[in-house]
């Protein structure tokens, strides 16, 4: 892929997340432009109310808590922060504990910092990083909330794209991420800045959209049509692979079919579309799933 339809595609990216920063959330009539620029047809992707990435019928909080958080977690969030852009819980993942520093990768309006904020507490830091102005304005005005709410001043949001991450060498304990390497037009490059920025023996904790086979060529080129969803999503082994040569070891990748599972119940548009594209007997969970992608960084590097 050429530099200029990389462009292209953060552009797209960056656009349609700033509608949904400003519509609050990937549901409904007003996210519906959002999701035409995702799918990359303005004149319509006929998505209804559904999502593209987001649920149909679900609500914002509903697929929340299909993925892994509690009620009382969503409960404690800022107004807004919850967007019904997640696949899994990848604070979970990370078991974060007290005084760590955590870097959440394309922390929209502030989700997974928020929530590991109190986790890390007084001593730690909880730092997200977005490439889109909107989403960064929307979780910059939740903080004074946050700090309210928990007596904590221990976040902050940074600009950038998670293939030049704003974030000093050797500096992260943890680095999370929630359904957002998939949009990445260069992955093993955000798999060297993830290494980059971690402390040795630091740890990847990250819940993405991964293949589990190779798309049909019709349900494949459906998908490319919707950029944000399933497009820039990796084989599991390819995943594995990038990993690796990034220099991390003790990798785990944990198959998840909650998300798929939900998404297909809710009928979301891309997944009922999907499905007639299939073969006979071939689910939309034998092909695509929420992926719990654990790793570390060797001591001693």
């Amino acid at each position: 892929m050429s530099e200029q339809d990389q462009e292209k595609i953060r552009q797209t990216i960056r656009s349609g997340y700033a509608d949904i920063a400003e519509s609050g959330a990937f549901v409904g009539e007003a996210a519906r432009e959002a999701r035409e620029k995702l799918a990359g047809n303005e004149s319509g992707c006929g998505c209804g109310t559904g999502g593209c990435c987001g649920p149909s019928t679900l609500t914002v909080d509903d697929l929340a808590e299909q993925i892994g958080y509690s009620p009382d977690e969503l409960a404690a969030l800022p107004e807004g922060a919850n967007m019904g852009l997640s696949c899994g819980n990848p604070a979970a993942i990370a078991a974060l504990e007290p005084g760590e520093v955590v870097v959440d990768l394309g922390s929209g309006g502030g989700f997974d910092v928020f929530l590991a904020g109190p986790k890390v507490g007084p001593t730690g830091r909880a730092i997200g990083v977005d490439m889109t102005h909107e989403m960064l304005a929307k979780a910059r005005s939740n903080i004074a909330h946050y700090t309210e709410s928990t007596g904590l001043d221990n976040v902050e949001f940074r600009l950038g794209e998670i293939e030049a991450l704003p974030v000093a060498d050797n500096s992260a304990d943890v680095v999370i991420s929630n359904c957002v390497i998939n949009l990445s037009t260069d992955k093993p490059r955000v798999w060297r800045e993830v290494f980059r920025i971690l402390k040795p023996g630091g740890r990847v904790a990250v819940s993405d959209i991964a293949l589990l086979r190779d798309l049909p060529e019709q349900a494949r080129k459906t998908a490319e049509q919707w950029v944000g969803c399933i497009a820039g999503a990796s084989l599991v082994d390819d995943i594995r692979a990038m990993l690796r040569d990034a220099g991390f070891t003790d990798i785990e990748l944990r198959p998840k079919p909650e998300y798929v599972r939900a998404m297909t119940a809710s009928g979301d548009p891309l997944y009922t579309r999907l499905l007639g594209l299939l073969p006979e007997g071939v689910s939309a969970e034998d092909c695509i799933t929420s992926l719990d992608i654990s790793a570390r960084k060797p001591c001693g590097c």
